[in-house]
């Protein structure tokens, strides 16, 4: 809200106030491995710092509860930035779901021949018409072992922010209600304003928007 605070005295007000922020949850330092793909190769290898944008992409779905059943979420991250370049919701779990967020990256990065795209070993991803996607657009796949879950840790983040801040384990009436309000959590809060400790406590927009004004020299 503009205020200019330093850590320690918030530290000391949270403690005061009985506030504590909220933690994601510990990786299990035993896994280390899982199955190899046999379509495309870990090139992204838990490399989730890049020096710019629209060199490596993550992507991944999730399911959010609705009393007229599931509602499925695909969405492609930047990985430089950790913004939601694009994402798709659906209530069919299917492989034009994964297109559809994918889609929308492109269109929205018009520069992406190259770039990396990261994602685990499940059927959307798998097929046909994903890797089709891929190159006709000048796409790198890369994918996750099988069964290893923090191969593709930045997205499994996102999910785990989105979950905790917006959704807080409620069930919305309807999908749209819930479309809804997963769009203005992206669109309205994530990518604008949500501070990003990755991105040196700025949002993913203002953090690409310093990196294309210091490559401009303004």
């Amino acid at each position: 809200m503009g205020e200019t605070c330093g850590r320690n005295r918030i530290l000391r007000l949270m403690k005061g106030a009985g506030i504590s922020a909220q933690r994601g949850y510990r990786r299990r330092a035993s896994y280390k491995s899982g199955e190899l793909s046999m379509v495309a190769e870990n090139h992204l290898n838990r490399e989730f710092s890049v020096p710019k944008p629209n060199l490596a992409w993550v992507t991944d779905i999730t399911y959010i509860r609705t009393h007229e059943g599931w509602l499925f979420l695909a969405v492609v991250l930047d990985l430089y930035s950790r913004s939601v370049i694009g994402w798709s919701m659906s209530d069919r779990i299917n492989t034009d779901l994964a297109l559809g967020a994918l889609t929308m990256a492109c269109w929205r990065r018009r520069d992406h021949a190259g770039v990396v795209v990261h994602s685990d070993q499940g059927c959307q991803y798998t097929s046909y018409e994903w890797r089709s996607m891929l190159k006709v657009n000048g796409l790198k796949a890369s994918m996750s072992r099988r069964g290893n879950c923090h191969d593709n840790a930045c997205a499994e983040s996102f999910f785990s922010l989105l979950k905790k801040e917006r959704i807080r384990r409620r069930t919305y009436p309807t999908r749209e209600a819930a479309k809804s309000d997963v769009f203005n959590y992206i669109e309205l809060f994530y990518n604008p304003k949500r501070r990003h400790g990755n991105n040196g406590d700025l949002s993913p927009m203002e953090f690409e928007n310093n990196y294309f004004r210091n490559q401009a020299g303004v």
